[in-house]
């Protein structure tokens, strides 16, 4: 029991640590560059950080499946340690964006083992309370974030939003240290090549949503090399990303769905506050408080969502979950100046439930489905999905807002897309076996 308080204490340590640093730049950001001037990579020290973090993050799961999750774990904390301390060292825009890139190393080798050692150490009933648990923990880091970069700003030095990581990084590390794990790993060969090609690959598919030059060839070479890892890894008998879980139709087609749901409405939070500051007229502090009615509406479904499988499997729920975001999606389509705050606050509460329910179902589901030495791919790969559509999801809303006639008519075009995606997420749920609950609850739980 203590072993496992000692590893809820360390994960959500690092969770919360990861999810702040990859919003706390947003207000620091200016001052940063202006310290340690080249402008012109001002968007690469926010860009290095995701594409690393999203890259690592499945292959620290199938890691984890070879080496076991403690080894893996504790080396991304490590590497996060080291990343912030470099980052707050930096001398100039060069290094801070490398050592932002070291962090983000060490962020996406922790991200996925919040939900992969849940996984391990809790039955399915009570894994929605610990996903909610950690869903909480966004929820803080997004309102705690921007004060910790003011603060730190005005009354210290903006090096402190990076060298405050690292007492809470040794605690995580200390607090890990007593963890001794039930998980057996399955010794095997790492496929670096496989690893190398994935993340090259995703690398300049995510440069398509960062950079405006050259997009084209960015996104050919992105497919081609995809192209050749897939068919690479066809032929390994240890592949860094197991093709054979997706013959399983309900995994695949959750991955598929979890992709769109984001892509479509996720990036919408980035939004919002721009639309009730410009159109509405609120303040910064108000703008930013209606998102706590998507933080409390994913907890509200995350914390049953366990049990809810149990009783009624995933199809069901997923079904229930894509409805949910489908009508977010709807009434954030008729949005108009007339609409007041709390209207707002109800689609983001709507959405909140939506997404709390999906991401908490998809995660068990993609733990519960495959065999034990493939859960932390299964798991990872899962998260990758949804971060890879909140990229390109965000980066299309961008581009919609940006090419209206005026502020209005871009925001009602991003989210007429937003509308339209949400009605193909209820679509491809329904491609979604309808699994037996009880079977459910005998597979690995």
């Amino acid at each position: 029991m203590k072993s496992r308080t000692s590893v809820m204490v360390s994960i959500v340590l690092a969770m919360l640590v990861a999810s702040i640093d990859s919003t706390i730049m947003n207000t620091t950001m200016p001052i940063i560059a202006d310290e340690l001037g080249r402008f012109d990579l001002y968007a690469w020290s926010f860009a290095s950080y995701m594409i690393t973090t999203t890259i690592l993050s499945p292959v620290a799961g199938r890691l984890s499946d070879i080496f076991g999750r403690k080894k893996v774990f504790a080396s991304g904390i490590i590497l996060f340690l080291i990343g912030s301390l470099l980052c707050g060292i930096s001398g100039n825009m060069v290094q801070l964006v490398i050592f932002r890139a070291i962090q983000g190393i060490g962020a996406g080798f922790m991200m996925p083992f919040p939900a992969i050692i849940a996984g391990d150490l809790f039955p399915i009933e009570k894994r929605g309370k610990i996903q909610a648990l950690f869903s909480a923990m966004w929820g803080i880091s997004a309102i705690i974030a921007p004060m910790l970069g003011a603060f730190f700003v005005e009354y210290m030095t903006w090096r402190w939003i990076f060298f405050i990581n690292l007492p809470v990084c040794a605690i995580a590390f200390i607090t890990l240290m007593p963890y001794k794990e039930d998980y057996q790993p399955k010794g095997a060969s790492v496929d670096y090549i496989g690893a190398i090609l994935f993340g090259a690959g995703i690398t300049f598919l995510l440069l398509v949503t960062i950079v405006k030059e050259n997009q084209l060839l960015y996104s050919l070479l992105g497919i081609v090399l995809i192209a050749v890892f897939y068919f690479y890894e066809r032929k390994q008998e240890s592949p860094i990303v197991p093709l054979s879980m997706f013959k399983n139709r309900t995994i695949s087609w959750i991955n598929i769905n979890g992709f769109i749901g984001t892509a479509a409405l996720f990036g919408t939070s980035s939004f919002i506050p721009l639309f009730l500051q410009d159109i509405s007229g609120l303040s910064v502090f108000l703008s930013g408080v209606v998102l706590l009615g998507m933080s409390a509406g994913w907890m509200a479904a995350a914390v049953p969502a366990g049990k809810w499988i149990i009783q009624y499997g995933y199809r069901k729920l997923l079904v229930v979950g894509n409805f949910l975001l489908f009508i977010s999606g709807l009434l954030l389509w008729i949005l108009d100046e007339s609409y007041s705050f709390w209207y707002v606050l109800l689609i983001m509460t709507i959405q909140g439930l939506a997404f709390g329910l999906l991401s908490t179902v998809g995660v068990i589901g993609c733990q519960q489905l495959v065999g034990e030495h493939e859960k932390g791919i299964s798991t990872s790969f899962f998260m990758f999905c949804r971060n890879m559509g909140t990229a390109i999801g965000v980066t299309i809303m961008g581009a919609l807002l940006a090419g209206g006639t005026d502020f209005m008519a871009g925001m009602h075009h991003l989210f007429l897309f937003g509308f339209v995606g949400s009605f193909f997420a209820v679509i491809t749920s329904f491609f979604i076996e309808n699994n037996d609950p009880a079977n459910v609850y005998r597979a690995k739980g």
